[in-house]
This record gives C-alpha cells, sequence and structure tokens, in this order.
C-alpha cells in the first residue's frame, strides 16, 4: 500500500493558491453582490453559480477551449511563456478558481448581507470611507461567512476531479492531484494504494471541517459574548 505523495503536494498547493485567490476575487464580487441595488444584478450571481450546477466534463471542456492553443488567451500565454496554458499547472489554477468560485462567493454574499445597514449607515455619518468601513465593520462582522467560504473553496479544490482532468489532463507533479491519483490506481485495480489516497483525502477534509465549524463556533460564542457584555 503506498501513497502518491507528490499527487498530495501538488493538490495541498493547487488548494491553498486558488483559496487564497478566491479570497481576493470573491470578497469584492461578494460585497458588490451583497450591496448593489442593480436591478440585473442576477445575471451576475446567476453566473457564479453557474459551476454548481453544470456538470464538470461540460465546464471543463469550454475552460479547455477557452484555454487551448487556439484561443487568444492561449495563443498569448504561449507566446508569453513558450509553453500551453492548458495541460498546465497555471491552466489548473485558472479552471480551479472558477470552478469553486460559488463556493466562497455564495458564503461572503450571505454573511455581508446579514449585516445591520445601521452600522454601515452610521460608519458613513462619520465620514468613514466605504474602503474603511470595509475593513473595520464588514470584514470582522462577517468572519464566520468569510472562514467557511475559504474552506469550502479549499476542499472543493481538493477533491475537484473532472475539471481538472479535462483541463490539466494526468501529468505526474504538474497536473496529477489526488482525485486523478485515485481514479488511476482504481483503474490499474490497485485498490489498496486508491484506498490508502482516498483514506488520507477523506481524514483531511474532515479534519478542515472540524478546523472551520470550530472556528465558526468560537466566532459565535464571541458575538454573543459581546452582546451580552454590552446590554
Amino acid at each position: 500500500m503506498s501513497i502518491d505523495w507528490q499527487a498530495f503536494w501538488l493538490t495541498i498547493e493547487l488548494a491553498v493558491l486558488v483559496s487564497a485567490l478566491l479570497l481576493c476575487i470573491g470578497l469584492p464580487l461578494a460585497y458588490w453582490i451583497a450591496f448593489s441595488r442593480w436591478r440585473w444584478k442576477f445575471f451576475v450571481e446567476a453566473a457564479v453559480a453557474l459551476p454548481i450546477v453544470l456538470p464538470p466534463t461540460v465546464l471543463g471542456f469550454y475552460l479547455l477551449v477557452a484555454l487551448g492553443s487556439q484561443s487568444p488567451l492561449g495563443r498569448w500565454w504561449q507566446s508569453l511563456t513558450g509553453h500551453p496554458l492548458a495541460f498546465s499547472f497555471a491552466g489548473l489554477v485558472i479552471g480551479s478558481i472558477i470552478y469553486s468560485l460559488p463556493f466562497a462567493v455564495q458564503p461572503f454574499a450571505a454573511s455581508f448581507s446579514s449585516i445591520d445597514r445601521k452600522l454601515l449607515a452610521a460608519s458613513a455619518t462619520l465620514g468613514v470611507s466605504p474602503l474603511r468601513s470595509f475593513i473595520r465593520v464588514i470584514i470582522p462582522l462577517s468572519r464566520a461567512g468569510i472562514v467557511t467560504g475559504a474552506a469550502l473553496a479549499f476542499a472543493h479544490t481538493m477533491g475537484e476531479f473532472g475539471v481538472v482532468l479535462m483541463i490539466g489532463g494526468n501529468i505526474p507533479g504538474v497536473t496529477r492531484t489526488v482525485s486523478i491519483s485515485i481514479y488511476d490506481q482504481t483503474q490499474a485495480s490497485n485498490y489498496a494504494a486508491a484506498n490508502a489516497m482516498a483514506l488520507l483525502l477523506l481524514i483531511f477534509s474532515f479534519a478542515v471541517l472540524m478546523i472551520v465549524y470550530g472556528l465558526n463556533r468560537r466566532t459565535l460564542n464571541s458575538g454573543l459574548w459581546t452582546t451580552g457584555a454590552v446590554k
């Protein structure tokens, strides 16, 4: 029984990078979704949520077309770096960001929407800029939702298969993730190795969820304690 540690650490690297980038992309997008009054914003919300209902092979196919050497983006990347964007780690990151986007943005937006608008109005009355209000008011009050969104994006990236296989292929040390390694071992009837990898992923994912629920409970208890102290 052996574990493909190369695939495991590559998956960790991918999940950490994707989660960090989704924080940078998802927080402003979730803020806009939560507070925008544009009547047609449901188009944006639907586009963000699309990867949840779209089959991974369909999303993976269109991402492969968009990142392939025949696309403008693919040609530009190849002229810049000398290698194709599809079937590379960079392509894997782009695909994973799009695929995991709703798992980060939706908890962020739900948490932002639950904030009492009177607090933001009071902040604006005191002359605080929207950016400062976002950092000093919205972010602290939305910690639970932000932690949940980041953790969901991390865990979802760890376990994704269809999109990764479509746009990354199965290149050892470059695009072979844990899920693809498990699939390979199963196809080869090496069930002991597949079980070892699957068990490792199961334990790791369970640990991530325990940490998230623990942090959220701590945040909730801290908020209840603060409210009680104020009263």
